[in-house]
């Protein structure tokens, strides 16, 4: 009987609590509802004080936001029969358009930049006036100045006169370039090992009596951080030390603040890839070799089927920015049952010219193959070769647009080789983002090489095809001149691939699906392109994709690469 009387007592209790209130819905024409949304705080009002207060606020609040995009005259209501049906009724009124830019230039501005700088001016009359606009259209101005030959200049005047009535804006902006730059000599801090000719030698940017530009400046920044020499750059204008130049100009030396880095690095690295197994490398590395601040670059790595020891050195780059470097490999190798005992030395000359790199090399190769159940045998060439890579793709860990070619020519003849031969090879690589999600990439390559036959030529200078970045669905370099069980390299190399990858939403893992067709020989009358496709998995790592590839050519085989650094 009590149980009874308490649920109607319950029922009162919870219909006598006030109606929880929801916040105001916004009613504005597209884009300015989101606008709104995004930066007005609709609170819940209680009661009616709370809801005046309220609208009081959002009509303050969301005009002052309005106006930011030219709209001058809008009305903010909050409407709606009850506390929890409400509604910000918005009526934004015409927009305002600029009427008029007066832009002044003051400072020895020559004319002729003068008038590209007016030209260039952004938001020009007639057009919408948007606040974001506005500031963009002056810090661009400013901008255009300070990076070339005003690095002083200033905004002096800035007004945006309103006529709401007229629905118009009047611009007016001062601007006072300051006098004109030039650079002056380098002062260099904080070098302890090295010698400022060093830093000179890499200097290609920056040259006094120079007009200033700001680029320039990071340019010689970034060229010295990319250097194993140092740990940290930094490039500036000293405008405390400022001398009068030639034309009215101001010559002001440049500053190179530096942080040398330790120069010996010793890693330890292991790895595995479906081409030669798994591996693991040791490898020293100094910038500062004899004291002389040459690189050496030595390592010795061992791999389930190829075994190398390396040492290459490289000079800092001359004046005319050549770098020179030599070197000495000993290499042992068992694949495809042809085992491989390979000495080199070499001598190169390489340079940079935009994205392209020039390298002409002399070389020494020495060799004995031994090809299973059969006499070894040893070939020998000195030869000259010359390289040709265009690399748009340096410095992107996303490869879904550009490309990437190489071009080498290269050969030798009797008596310091074994035989007369020339050797031409090319690959090119495309890549092509097909909207935001999926990449197509295309890559081809070829070679052949010109001589009597490819008896007495090393096999570094034939060719084998098969594996991970060749023709996936056959083994490492299994393409080529079959002898008994053993695969030679031949003079003609052939290989084409189309990779479709498709990256899912939000994630850095993207599913492939490519067909690869490609082959290796001695003989054009029976050469036959020899096709592989299948499926891969893709990740965008910080160093770049890599992926797990499941291929279906001579049988199925599953092809990878992986590297971990200690």
């Amino acid at each position: 009987m009590r149980r009874s009387r308490l649920v109607p007592l319950a029922l009162l209790l919870v219909l006598s609590l006030p109606t929880q209130a929801a916040p105001p819905r916004i009613a504005a024409p597209a884009p300015l509802d989101a606008l709104l949304q995004r930066y007005l705080k609709l609170e819940e009002p209680r009661d009616e004080v709370e809801r005046q207060a309220l609208e009081s606020r959002l009509s303050r609040e969301g005009g002052e936001l309005l106006a930011t995009e030219g709209y001058f005259d809008a009305r903010l209501n909050l409407a709606g029969a009850s506390l929890d049906q409400l509604v910000l009724e918005v009526e934004p009124g015409p927009r305002s358009l600029v009427e008029t830019v007066q832009l002044t230039l003051d400072g020895p501005v020559p004319e002729a930049r003068r008038q590209a700088l007016q030209q260039a001016w952004s938001l020009k009359a007639g057009q919408p006036f948007r606040q974001a606009d506005w500031s963009q259209a002056k810090e661009q101005l400013l901008l255009d100045l300070l990076e070339r030959d005003f690095p002083a200049a200033r905004l002096t005047h800035s007004a945006a006169q309103v006529d709401a009535d007229r629905q118009q804006v009047r611009l007016e902006v001062t601007v006072h370039s300051g006098p004109p730059y030039r650079f002056g000599e380098l002062k260099i801090d904080g070098l302890l090992r090295y010698s400022p000719e060093l830093v000179a030698r890499y200097n290609t940017q920056v040259e006094p009596g120079e007009h200033y530009e700001e680029g320039r400046l990071l340019g010689l920044q970034s060229r010295l951080e990319n250097t194993p020499y140092f740990g940290s750059v930094f490039v500036s204008l000293d405008q405390e030390a400022l001398e009068p130049g030639p034309e009215g100009s101001l010559v002001a030396p440049v500053r190179v603040q530096l942080r040398e880095q330790a120069p010996h690095q010793l890693g330890l690295g292991v790895g595995a890839s479906s081409n030669t197994g798994a591996r693991v490398e040791l490898n020293y590395r100094s910038a500062d070799l004899f004291r002389r601040a040459w690189q050496l670059h030595s390592g010795l790595r061992l791999e389930q089927l190829k075994q190398s020891l390396y040492a290459d050195i490289f000079l800092p780059p001359t004046r005319d920015q050549y770098q020179h470097a030599f070197g000495v490999l000993f290499e042992n190798s068992d694949i495809q049952n042809l085992k491989l005992q390979t000495q080199s030395l070499g001598l190169s000359r390489s340079h940079q010219r935009g994205s392209i790199d020039m390298t002409l090399s002399l070389g020494y190769i020495a060799e004995k193959q031994t090809p299973k159940d059969q006499d070894s045998r040893r070939t020998r060439a000195l030869t000259m070769n010359g390289s040709w890579t265009w690399t748009p793709f340096r410095g992107q860990s996303d490869l879904s647009q550009g490309y990437a070619s190489q071009i080498q020519l290269g050969g030798s003849i009797k008596p310091v080789s074994d035989q007369n031969f020339v050797r031409l090879y090319g690959r090119h690589q495309q890549a092509f983002a097909l909207g935001p999600r999926n990449t197509l990439n295309l890559r081809a390559e070829g070679g052949i090489v010109l001589a009597d036959s490819r008896q007495g030529i090393p096999q570094n200078f034939l060719f084998r095809a098969g594996g991970t970045g060749s023709v996936r669905g056959y083994s490492y370099q299994s393409l080529g001149v079959q002898e008994g069980e053993t695969t030679l390299g031949g003079r003609y190399l052939l290989t084409v691939s189309g990779e479709f990858t498709h990256w899912l939403a939000d994630s850095p893992w993207g599913i492939a699906a490519f067909v690869d067709a490609g082959n290796a020989g001695d003989d054009k009358e029976t050469f036959k392109l020899k096709v592989g496709y299948g499926l891969g998995a893709r990740w965008k790592s910080p160093a770049g994709p890599l992926g797990v590839d499941l291929a279906y050519g001579e049988d199925w085989h599953l092809h990878f690469a992986l590297a971990i650094p200690f």
